[in-house]
This record gives C-alpha cells, sequence and structure tokens, in this order.
C-alpha cells in the first residue's frame, strides 16, 4: 500500500475553503510546516471537540511557524454548518475532499451507518509536513478516537523545530 511517507513529497492536496478560495498544499509557505487536519465531518462529535481545541491552539502554531487546516469529505453546506455549530471562526476550514485524495493520504473510509452520517467518509488523519512539502509526521486512525494530543503536540513542534529532530519512518 503506498501512503504518505516521511522524507519524501507528499501527496497532492487541494480542497476549496469555505471562504472561497482554493486551498493547494504545493502552495503553502509555512515558515516551519503545515499542519493538516483530516476529521470526520459534521456528524462526529470527537471531531468537534478535536477542532475546537486545534483552534484554541491557534495562536500556539502560529508563533511555531505553523500553518494550520482542517478538512473533510463534507459538502460545503456541511462544512458551514460545522462551522457554525462548532464556533470554528478562526479555523482555515476545507471541505469536499475527494475519495481519490483520502486514498492517496491513506485514509481510512467509512460508509454511514447512522442517520446524519454521509454515505462516505474518511476518518481522521494529522499530517506535519516541512516547508519543502515532505512528509514529517502521520497519523492516521480508524475510528475518531486515538488522534494526537494537540496540546502535546505544540511542544513537540518546539523540540524538533529546537533541536533539528530528524523526520523518521523514511525506509520504504
Amino acid at each position: 500500500m503506498n501512503r504518505p511517507t516521511p522524507k519524501h513529497t507528499a501527496p497532492d492536496l487541494k480542497f476549496p475553503l469555505l471562504d472561497g478560495n482554493q486551498w493547494v498544499l504545493a502552495d503553502q509557505n509555512p515558515d516551519n510546516f503545515t499542519l493538516v487536519v483530516f476529521y470526520r465531518g459534521l456528524h462526529c462529535p470527537l471531531c468537534k471537540k478535536y477542532l475546537q481545541q486545534l483552534q484554541e491552539l491557534l495562536p500556539e502554531f502560529e508563533q511555531r511557524g505553523v500553518n494550520v487546516v482542517a478538512v473533510s469529505m463534507d459538502t460545503e453546506k456541511r462544512a458551514r454548518l460545522s462551522r457554525q455549530k462548532w464556533e470554528l471562526s478562526n479555523l482555515t476550514l476545507g471541505y469536499g475532499l475527494s475519495e481519490k485524495s483520502a486514498r492517496d493520504w491513506a485514509l481510512y473510509l467509512s460508509a454511514g451507518v447512522k442517520d446524519g452520517e454521509p454515505s462516505e467518509f474518511s476518518e481522521p488523519g494529522l499530517f506535519l509536513v516541512d516547508n519543502s512539502n515532505q512528509v514529517y509526521y502521520s497519523a492516521i486512525n480508524s475510528n475518531p478516537w486515538g488522534r494526537p494530543y494537540l496540546p502535546s503536540f505544540v511542544k513537540a513542534v518546539d523540540y524538533i523545530v529546537q533541536s533539528g529532530y530528524p523526520a523518521r519512518g523514511e525506509v520504504l
């Protein structure tokens, strides 16, 4: 199975943002990293809590030269409802992640089984991509729990930058 691999170029990634712009990973120019958070969608209460915490930590990430974006396979309407209901006014929020992109990023895909779930959606993933567009870190989940704890992730970025700690897991 191909998957995003540390020290290798990140897969292409582009999707629309709620502000009307198109987000393209290759166009990002962070001081240190781009943090891409894939979330399940409006139906997921754990995603709500995770993205609210991510929004709270935005200033911490920004101080460390980390650009942050979150995206799901949700439609624009569902993403707008997430922004409104979850009070995510400061978080860069994308929508319409394609199945191909989800597969390119090795995300698990699930079929909706309950009311309110889309027919298909991606499970969570979190990726840190360096400023040369190479994958530095990845965490891929098959369920909504077990994601990286964001406050400690901020501290990890400090350590990575200060110590020059290399990406690991690069052997194919």
